[in-house]
């Protein structure tokens, strides 16, 4: 029972306001969050609450089995980072020499990883931060709580849906041809094979760039096949039992087009860790996986300090080493 009351609060906690209530305490616009002690900030945009048809109809190309059935879902008003993390803003927290300001007590920073992530390319100039497992993309929000004083976490499943459609029922936010995808993504047909600056391309209709394609991006669930038959009619998130695999939405510079549609889905694999001679494996990085990164969200209405702490707790704690 108190696990279940718990699961309860932490969804409410989420969810932020009621359905179609936006916060009274922060104007619901766009703004900019600038990290602490440094030169940097990232733009948040504000997506309006909604209803979304989660999921893929049967006649689309490239359709899966865990995209369906299709079903409508309601989803709270929240802010989204209009860019991926950059390994400039990600390296605030993972290297000591760049934050310059003590760490939190009880927190901890990334490994330094054993091999080059950037593929040759550096860190500087606005690159999307790769290669981080769950965990250690969770943990960039715990660490932005406790420097900015504002709850941020990774987006639901519904939530990155919902934020990519941005109102379109089509395969891709700008309709369903995908000779398009060139003007709005970085994909197999245009990536030569290596990821991109964010924000080089065009947005979607709310202002959100690299929804598709550079790198995928981790969500807050945990991979269900059947998701769309689990998945509740109010601000759906399947909540982490194991600790893979993990939900992964967007597509990335190597896939191709299919991989690209708003409900194309993919789940985490150890396997990307493979080439990690250490022992045990980090839990920090994943040496195959320079696909893989993030962007973040901010509920519409902040936790108490109470409701963050145990946020943190069970879901970015319990499942340390996720991968």
């Amino acid at each position: 029972m108190k696990n279940r009351l718990l699961a309860l609060s932490l969804g409410s906690m989420l969810a932020g306001p009621v359905f179609g209530q936006e916060t009274a305490s922060q104007p619901f616009a766009a703004y900019e969050e600038k990290l602490p002690g440094t030169t940097f900030s990232f733009k948040m945009v504000p997506i309006p609450a909604g209803e979304v048809m989660l999921g893929s109809p049967t006649g689309e190309k490239g359709r899966t089995a865990d995209e369906g059935p299709q079903k409508k879902v309601k989803v709270n008003a929240f802010w989204m980072s209009a860019f991926e993390v950059t390994f400039e803003q990600y390296d605030v927290y993972s290297d000591p020499e760049k934050d310059k300001t003590p760490i939190p007590d009880g927190m901890t920073r990334p490994s330094p990883p054993y091999i080059d992530l950037t593929l040759g390319m550096g860190k500087v100039g606005g690159f999307p931060a790769n290669s981080m497992s769950q965990y250690g993309a969770l943990m960039y929000c715990k660490w932005l709580y406790a420097k900015t004083g504002v709850f941020y976490r990774l987006p639901t499943e519904a939530e990155w849906e919902y934020a990519c459609r941005a109102g379109a029922t089509t395969a891709y936010p700008f309709g369903n041809d995908a000779a398009k995808l060139k003007e709005y993504a970085w994909y197999a047909g245009n990536s030569d094979n290596k990821y991109h600056k964010v924000g080089e391309l065009k947005p979607n209709a709310w202002g959100l760039y690299d929804m598709l394609g550079n790198v995928a991006e981790w969500t807050l669930d945990q991979y269900d096949e059947q998701y769309l038959q689990h998945a509740e009619e109010n601000n759906p998130w399947i909540r982490p039992t194991s600790k893979t695999p993990r939900t992964i939405k967007g597509g990335n510079y190597r896939d191709e087009p299919v991989a690209l549609r708003s409900a194309s889905r993919l789940k985490s694999d150890p396997a990307w860790n493979r080439r990690d001679p250490q022992i045990p494996k980090s839990f920090w990085w994943n040496a195959d996986a320079p696909f893989i990164g993030f962007r973040v969200v901010r509920p519409a209405q902040q936790p108490t300090k109470e409701e963050a702490a145990r946020f943190f707790e069970e879901v970015v704690d319990q499942y340390k080493g996720s991968r």
